[in-house]
Order: C-alpha cells, then sequence, then structure tokens
C-alpha cells in the first residue's frame, strides 16, 4: 500500500481515553507523514472536528461521556466525505453494523496497530488491494463468537435483558452473569 504523498498531509483525528495508546498511534501516523490531531473524549473531539473536519478519523468506541457511535454520527454530520474507523476492544456484530449505519467506514478491534488502521482507511477508500494477512490468531474463539450472538440478540431486544434471555433460550440470571464478565478475547 502507498504511503501519503509528503507534500498533502492527510488530516487524521484519533479520539481514544487511553493516553498511552492515543499517543502511540499519533506518533506513528506522523511518522509516515499524516497531520495528527489527538482528542482524549468525544467531546474534545467534535470541538477540533468542528474548527477543521478531518479527512480520517479513528474513533474508540467506548470513551467517558458521549459514545464513539455518539461521535462517528456528529462526524458524519459535519462532513460526510470523512473516512471513519471505529477502534474498540469490546467489538460485536451489532456495534459494527450499528456503527456503518451511523457513517463510520470500517470497524476493527483491539489490539490493532498502524498497519492495521492504515489498511482499513485504504479500504474505506475503495482500495480492494488493502487486505490484512489473514493470522490463524484472527480467528475468532467460539466463547467470541457467542459474546457476539448475545450482543447482536440484546441489540435487536432494545437493550431489554428479559427479552434477550427469552430469544437466546436462557434464564434472565444466566444471561445477566454472561454479561457481567468482561468480553472474552479472541
Amino acid at each position: 500500500m502507498s504511503r501519503p504523498d509528503p507534500h498533502v498531509a492527510h488530516t487524521l483525528l484519533i479520539v481514544d481515553d487511553d493516553d498511552v495508546f492515543r499517543g502511540r498511534l499519533a506518533r506513528a501516523f506522523s511518522e509516515r507523514g499524516y497531520d495528527v490531531r489527538e482528542a482524549r473524549d468525544g467531546e474534545q473531539a467534535l470541538r477540533s472536528a468542528e474548527q477543521e473536519t478531518p479527512e480520517l478519523a479513528l474513533v474508540d468506541l467506548r470513551m467517558p461521556g458521549c459514545s464513539g457511535l455518539e461521535v462517528v454520527a456528529a462526524l458524519h454530520r459535519l462532513d460526510a466525505t470523512t473516512r471513519i474507523v471505529v477502534l474498540t476492544g469490546y467489538g460485536s456484530i451489532a456495534t459494527a453494523v450499528e456503527a456503518v449505519k451511523l457513517g463510520a467506514t470500517h470497524y476493527l478491534s483491539k489490539p490493532a496497530d498502524a498497519d492495521d488502521i492504515e489498511h482499513a482507511f485504504a479500504r474505506a477508500a475503495g482500495d480492494g488491494d488493502a487486505t490484512l494477512p489473514v493470522r490463524e490468531e484472527d480467528a475468532p474463539s467460539l466463547a467470541r463468537v457467542e459474546w457476539e450472538h448475545i450482543q447482536r440478540v440484546l441489540t435487536d431486544a432494545g437493550g431489554n435483558i428479559s427479552v434477550a434471555a427469552k430469544r437466546l433460550g436462557l434464564h434472565r440470571r444466566s444471561l445477566q452473569r454472561k454479561l457481567s464478565k468482561y468480553p472474552v478475547s479472541r
């Protein structure tokens, strides 16, 4: 994949409440020739975007204050041409679909590095050759697939645990116990 033209710096807004992770990504993309702006939460991101809309935005899904989905929708309203990649450690198919409906052009699960993110932006721009290499460790575990299915059913049930439990054929308390655990890793 080609790097951006050094004479034309692509603007990139990185929105993540993890200061260390955000800073590391900002340095990596700056070294690749991007004009990087950082925001630690949704409000800061939207203030920055209102001053100058970015060409690219990387948005963490879970942050204090407004959610990443709200940020995606607001960025898309400000400028529909902004390519938005949603990045999260709590990925599910349901949130991926919701993010795309709101204006995201791609969705990645953490951990993701600068190469993964750059590939996602390239794919969002229509570069079909920008495929990520498939690694054996990328295949989700059965527990991860179960977690994503539960999240999808819960979203379809409007967040109602009783309705979701009935649709899943589980007792409400069993579903609550499953939901109280952290999402399983890949």
